[in-house]
């Protein structure tokens, strides 16, 4: 296309920015964050004039109800943006539906730094992937997608050379914006800034990306610093991403108060997870960070069926019995006097072979050093269950009964009845308690 042609087919605010003395400082301030004119061309950046747009828009006769629907003029019908660096919004197919305004000046009426054109007919943030309409190509010919926060990293890592980036309007993915990307891909990196609020973003948006089957992958960026500030090495960067259950477990380490607290968080990840090369290595993690015997890892059994893409309650159905088994351990070792009531059951009344192993400990009152982490999280998990005393009765007599019941399976006559009278009486003891 001919610079003549081209020109004919600028915005207004394309105009403004381009070809004006106003547009002067805006275009030093793009160089000055070495993005270039072409690339900045190629995702056609503008210069709202601030005043006259909607003037010109009706003189060729565009009504103030379609300005308004456009997100374009104000309740008074006044131009919606004060002069701000205009990033066109464009859906899948590359047509403009918004624009999102980067402030310029100290005295913009407009408080954030960032505004978007008005939710509308057209304009839905949720649904947006900045960049998309130009990296569609890229992203299925690769099949992976590189999610970032701002515009300007999707610009300036396309200017160098690296096109698979969109970007997700600032805030943790949407379950729209996943669809978009389902269709092209199913292997997403995450790379949000290093703050509080990048990371609770990252979490969100791979929790809901997991969920939806997503391969995730986290980019994890030194403090202060984005993408767009070093887009030529950014591709060696993503070597080194982590794996979502990794990601997930360093963090829940990194934000627990303690060490006990730390391995609980952990846990509850890991059980969610089906067994695989990226859990492996989340395992190593964990016993490197806290120092962990190999029989406390031995415990941390994981996920069957579905694993993380199986829901959060498929775990919790799965893990039933070693949850009581675990709440009924805790209560004894936050009350030692339902000790010799846990001493009237015999290592049967357990399942897991580690759990039988700790109520030896309790019973005996002998130390087990590759017991100590499991007790630690047994500490933690009746305070964090408020396991008191009365609770710690009933959790016993449950037990009693779940052998009872299994033993009742395969009892001949005289038995039964025996283990039926057993059974009365525990039940009678539950419905005392509750």
């Amino acid at each position: 296309m001919s610079e003549r042609r081209r020109s004919r087919n600028l915005r207004p605010d394309e105009r403004v920015l381009w070809e004006t003395k106003a547009g002067e400082p805006v275009r030093a301030y793009l160089e000055s964050r070495g993005l270039g004119e072409a690339v900045c061309k190629e995702f056609r950046l503008g210069l709202s004039p601030g005043s006259g747009l909607a003037q010109k828009a009706l003189e060729k006769g565009f009504t103030r109800d379609e300005l308004k629907g456009a997100g374009l003029v104000n309740a008074r019908g006044n131009d919606y943006f004060p002069p701000r660096l205009m990033f066109p919004l464009a859906d899948a197919r590359g047509r403009i539906v918004g624009f999102q305004a980067r402030k310029l000046r100290e005295d913009d009426p407009l408080r954030g730094k960032y505004v978007n054109s008005p939710e509308g007919e057209l304009f839905h943030k949720s649904a947006i992937l900045y960049g998309l309409h130009l990296s569609r190509q890229a992203i299925a010919k690769q099949e992976r997608a590189v999610v970032v926060e701002g515009n300007t990293d999707v610009i300036a890592l396309r200017q160098a050379g690296f096109e698979p980036v969109v970007a997700s309007m600032g805030t943790a993915l949407t379950e729209r914006q996943l669809k978009e990307l389902q269709r092209l891909t199913r292997r997403v990196y995450l790379c949000f800034d290093a703050d509080a609020a990048g990371e609770e973003a990252t979490l969100r948006g791979m929790e809901l990306a997991v969920g939806q089957g997503f391969d995730v992958r986290v980019v994890t960026l030194p403090k202060g610093q984005d993408p767009a500030d070093a887009p030529q090495g950014f591709e060696q960067r993503l070597g080194g991403a982590e794996s979502y259950v990794v990601y997930r477990v360093r963090l829940e380490l990194e934000r627990a108060p303690d060490r006990q607290e730390g391995f609980v968080r952990a846990r509850e990840v890991l059980q969610r997870i089906e067994d695989s090369p990226e859990r492996q290595e989340a395992l190593r993690l964990l016993a490197d960070r806290l120092d962990l015997p190999r029989e406390t890892l031995a415990g941390l059994a994981p996920a069957r069926g579905g694993g993380a893409r199986g829901g959060a309650g498929a775990p919790r159905l799965l893990d039933a019995g070693d949850r009581l088994e675990r709440d009924v351990l805790a209560a004894c070792v936050a009350h030692p006097a339902l000790v010799p009531y846990l001493a009237e059951l015999s290592a049967d009344h357990f399942d897991s072979e580690v759990n039988r192993r700790f109520r030896n400990v309790l019973v005996t009152g002998r130390d087990d050093p590759e017991l100590t982490a499991l007790r630690a999280e047994l500490d933690a998990r009746a305070a964090q269950e408020a396991l008191d005393e009365r609770t710690g009765t009933e959790l016993l007599l449950r037990l009693r009964e779940r052998k009872l019941k299994r033993d009742l399976s395969g009892a001949d006559l005289v038995r039964t009845t025996e283990l039926q009278a057993h059974l009365a009486k525990v039940r009678q003891a539950l419905a005392e308690l509750t």
